[in-house]
C-alpha cells in the first residue's frame, strides 16, 4: 500500500504540444519529435522523446508507464509552466478540463472528503466559485449523502460547472498563481 503513495511515476500524460524535429530542453543532446504533455495523476507538465515518425492530436492521452509504450520512447523531464511554447500554454485549459471529467470519480472523491487546511481555511474555499457560501451548503449536503458525479454536486449545492472550476484551481497551481497544491504534485 505504502508503494502506491510514493509512486513518482505516471502512468499516463495528456499531450499539449509537439514539434516534429525538435531538441529537448530538459536533456542536453536528445532531438527528435519531442512532445509536451501533462501527467494524469500528478498533473505535472512534462517533456517527452516520441518515437520516430509517431502522430499525436492534442489532447490526445498517451501512455508513459513503465512496460509496453507504444509512442514513446522517453519522459525526459519536468517542465516549468513559463517554459513551454505558447501554443501549449493555450491548449493548457482545455486539456486540464478533460483530465477532471475523464477522472471525474477521482476528483468528486476529494469534494467529499476535503477537510479544514488551517482552522480558518477550508480546502473547498480555495477552488473557484466555491467561496465560504457553498462551502457551507457543501458540507451540510455531503453529510447527508456522499456526492456521486459533478451533476449530482450542480444539482444539490447549484455551484455551476464543477469540472471547470477545478480545472482552474488546477491550472493556477500549475502556473505558480497560488502557492498551497491541493492538486498538483511536485
Amino acid at each position: 500500500m505504502e508503494h502506491s503513495q510514493t509512486r513518482k511515476y505516471e502512468e499516463y500524460a495528456y499531450v499539449l504540444d509537439f514539434v516534429t524535429r525538435g531538441k529537448s530542453t530538459t536533456v542536453r543532446g536528445r532531438d527528435g519529435i519531442i512532445v509536451t504533455a501533462i501527467g494524469e495523476e500528478r498533473l505535472t507538465i512534462l517533456e517527452l522523446l516520441a518515437m520516430p515518425n509517431s502522430t499525436f492530436e492534442i489532447g490526445e492521452r498517451v501512455y508513459i508507464g513503465k512496460e509496453g509504450r507504444t509512442k514513446i520512447l522517453s519522459v525526459l523531464g519536468r517542465l516549468e509552466h513559463e517554459h513551454i511554447s505558447s501554443s501549449a500554454q493555450s491548449e493548457l485549459n482545455a486539456v486540464v478540463e478533460k483530465i477532471v471529467l475523464q477522472n471525474e470519480k477521482r476528483f468528486v472523491d476529494y469534494l467529499n472528503n476535503a477537510q479544514p487546511l488551517t482552522p480558518r481555511i477550508h480546502a473547498l474555499e480555495l477552488i473557484p466559485g466555491i467561496g465560504k457560501t457553498y462551502m457551507k451548503t457543501m458540507l451540510e449536503e455531503r453529510e447527508k449523502k456522499k456526492f456521486t458525479d459533478f451533476k449530482d454536486l450542480q444539482e444539490r449545492v447549484g455551484l455551476k460547472e464543477p469540472a471547470k472550476q477545478i480545472a482552474k484551481r488546477i491550472i493556477e497551481e500549475i502556473t505558480g498563481e497560488t502557492r498551497m497544491s491541493l492538486f498538483v504534485r511536485k
